[in-house]
């Protein structure tokens, strides 16, 4: 009898993290759907902010919209997944990009920047083929050069603004940051990334090879 009920409550703890993770893919897939559409439907991506609530509209979007900035949210996430502690990654990402913000504020240069963001996408694409050869220290340091300039190519409409506008902003992006990013650990988890008994390698390598690619894609258009 306690057996049977035992063997109940973990079928019912299964079939809710299932659900719960498959809203969180749902998730992730229509924010990816929205970038997509964002790109081809010509959203400008280049915008002013007048006030603080525009600044904390276009701060919930910009790492939407941009899908070369969306994907790199995702990989911290995915990544982030193998470490037991691997939220203080997805922290490091969300502080950089933040303080890439205020470096662009104060009008400091940081060159090739979409370069260095596709770099960073192959990058990251590449370590998701490979998951159980992972470093935390060179995973932190690869986000954190991430979110500088992510944060910095996202700041370049707030330039400018005032003080109450800049704030919003951050907040707004910050908020999208954290949840997109989350979502994705979650979905790591989810899939076994951080046990090598449990993992899926082809659904792995699938999601760092679609990275490698559309990281190659843009910066090939970067270069020319």
């Amino acid at each position: 009898m306690f057996k049977t009920k035992l063997s109940e409550s973990r079928a019912w703890g299964e079939l809710n993290t299932s659900k719960f993770m498959d809203r969180h893919i749902g998730a992730i897939a229509a924010l990816i759907l929205i970038s997509l559409l964002s790109s081809l439907s010509g959203t400008p991506f280049d915008h002013t902010i007048s006030n603080g609530w525009e600044a904390f509209v276009w701060g919930l979007a910009d790492p939407v919209i941009s899908l070369n900035c969306l994907v790199g949210i995702v990989a911290i996430g995915l990544l982030s997944s193998v470490f037991v502690r691997g939220a203080a990654i997805a922290g490091c990402f969300l502080f950089a990009t933040v303080l890439g913000i205020v470096i662009h504020i104060f009008q400091l240069n940081f060159p090739g920047t979409e370069i260095a963001i596709a770099i960073s996408t192959i990058v990251f694409g590449t370590m998701l083929m490979m998951p159980n050869q992972l470093n935390f220290l060179v995973l932190a340091l690869v986000g954190i050069s991430a979110g500088l300039f992510q944060g910095y190519a996202n700041a370049e409409s707030i330039v400018g603004a005032g003080m109450i506008p800049v704030l919003a902003y951050i907040l707004g992006i910050t908020l999208t940051l954290f949840a997109v990013a989350m979502s994705a650990k979650e979905i790591g988890v989810g899939m076994g990334m951080g046990e090598i008994n449990r993992i899926l390698p082809w659904k792995i390598s699938l999601a760092g090879f679609a990275l490698c690619a559309i990281g190659i894609v843009f910066l090939s258009n970067s270069l020319i």
